[in-house]
């Protein structure tokens, strides 16, 4: 299986507005955190975040969460 790659070691906090959001697992978009179509050809698919309020979140950076989209802090052990 294809790893991910590290595109931060800490989470990206953002004041997200009520929408759909697509999050990038592979790590190779120039978009982070939110996907660009860099994962074409790969494993990878990204990850739809639905938002129905207005709230800070964070999302992870590492791509290793075992939360899907949302930091876990699986960054503090890589």
């Amino acid at each position: 299986m294809e790893n991910p790659k590290i595109a931060q070691k800490a989470p990206y906090v953002l004041d997200l507005e009520p929408g759909t959001y697509y999050w990038c697992a592979c790590g190779k978009s120039s978009n982070q955190p939110f996907c660009d179509g860099s994962h074409k050809g790969s494993a990878f698919v990204p990850t739809k975040v639905e938002i129905t309020e207005t709230k800070k979140v964070a999302l992870c950076g590492c791509k290793h969460s075992k939360n899907g989209a949302f930091c876990d802090g699986s960054h503090q052990k890589l």
